[in-house]
């Protein structure tokens, strides 16, 4: 092969190798993004919380005298039926201080009958005195001390009648006492917790202190879940929103539940670095028959759905800074940020801002700024964060659009 041919090949594979060149630094102009199209869908929003199993109807009875538990008839997980006797205090203090009372009474009543008796005697007196005093036989004097004594004899009597009502009084008191000494059940259920033994001291609550719970009697046969709902998500449940509840003893199971009751104001908490959260209670339609309350669970609580919405992935939208015109100032409380999303059009990052509505699993809704159909810049989140309006950016071929995913 002479030089010449071997010059024009030579040069023909480094003009090749140039315009390759030119073209990989042309492909390669711009940041390498992550593309894919605007869409619609159906989208369905949910407020997601964890919390506990418990009856909807639960009465937990507590002392209301404080003794030694002298009979016990029933055990966790026991049936019971309204009225069924469950447990006794020692009443043996209670039927003394009733029998002491009770004599009080007797002899209240003694005392009333023989002041009574006076009084009969003083008013006979008295009304022989008058009789005596109109014949003008016995003095004035005589008169009216027949009539004070018969006066006196009256006010004992009545003062006698009343210590025989404070009496009576206290004996009722005290056989409502001597009858909290027996506990019954207040209704049809099960023994859900027995938190006290025989031969253990039953106490009292008093004033703000509670006392202490010996049975936790509930109705098993309708349950809820009472959720903790944090304070972000609150404003979007309300009464009679349907839910799904998975409760962990149960795994691969679902619930249909309903929403019956919304908090008004924070649960409570010991910790002031703890998150703020309100109590919502979701009726458990269809709980399996063994359930039991206290068992951890979970509720997606469904707070809106719609059909066929322009839709973007979470990861797409932004926020910036609101930039204002020369010379102009922002409205006080005016917000200093905008949300938006970045779209490939020509080669180049175009910013659009928009507003969001419902928020799905992946996706939220965009309600106004798209209309479906743009190319949507969508990650990566390292190249978002920086990306500026007009900025060169070009598909990252490494990274299988997600058009083609769904074809594959």
């Amino acid at each position: 092969m002479n030089r010449k041919k071997l010059f024009f090949i030579g040069g023909g594979v480094v003009f090749v190798a140039l315009i390759s060149i030119g073209a990989l630094t042309r492909r390669e102009k711009g940041s390498p993004v992550q593309v894919s199209t605007v869409g619609k869908e159906n989208l369905q929003s949910k407020v997601s919380a964890n919390g506990k199993v418990q009856a909807v109807k639960k009465v937990d009875i507590s002392a209301n005298v404080m003794g030694r538990v002298t009979r016990l008839a029933v055990k966790e997980g026991d049936p019971v039926k309204a009225g069924q006797f469950l447990l006794e205090i020692d009443p043996s203090r209670s039927q003394a201080s009733t029998q002491g009372l009770q004599a009080g009474v007797e002899a209240a009543e003694s005392d009333l009958a023989s002041n009574q008796a006076r009084f009969n005697q003083a008013k006979s007196d008295f009304t022989r005195a008058e009789a005596n005093r109109k014949a003008g036989i016995i003095a004035q004097a005589d008169f009216e001390q027949a009539r004070t004594a018969m006066s006196t004899a009256q006010s004992s009597v009545q003062a006698s009648q009343r210590r025989v009502d404070q009496a009576k009084a206290g004996v009722r008191e005290a056989k409502v006492g001597l009858n909290y000494a027996t506990i019954n059940s207040p209704m049809d259920g099960v023994v859900t917790a027995r938190r006290i033994e025989v031969g253990e001291t039953a106490v009292m609550g008093v004033q703000n202190s509670a006392g202490t719970v010996l049975i936790t009697v509930s109705d098993m046969s309708k349950v809820e879940a009472e959720m903790e709902v944090d304070e972000a998500s609150i404003p979007n449940v309300k009464l009679g929103q349907t839910a799904s509840v998975h409760i962990d003893a149960y795994p691969g199971q679902t619930f249909q539940g309903e929403v019956t009751e919304v908090g008004g104001s924070p649960i409570l908490s010991l910790n002031q670095n703890d998150a703020i959260k309100f109590k919502v209670k979701v009726w458990i339609k269809n709980p399996p028959i063994t359930i039991k309350p206290g068992l951890s669970a979970q509720a997606d609580i469904y707070t809106g759905s719609k059909d066929n919405a322009v839709a973007v992935p979470f990861q797409a939208l932004v926020m910036r800074d609101i930039k204002l015109k020369p010379g102009e100032k922002a409205a006080p409380g005016a917000a200093k940020e905008e949300e938006g999303v970045f779209l490939m059009e020509a080669g180049k990052a175009k910013f659009v801002t928009v507003k969001t509505g419902l928020m799905g699993d992946l996706n939220v809704e965009v309600t106004s700024g798209l209309k479906g159909g743009e190319s949507l810049i969508k990650g990566p989140n390292r190249i978002l964060r920086d990306l500026k309006n007009g900025d060169e950016v070009h598909i990252d071929k490494s990274k299988k659009p997600d058009d083609e995913k769904k074809k594959d």
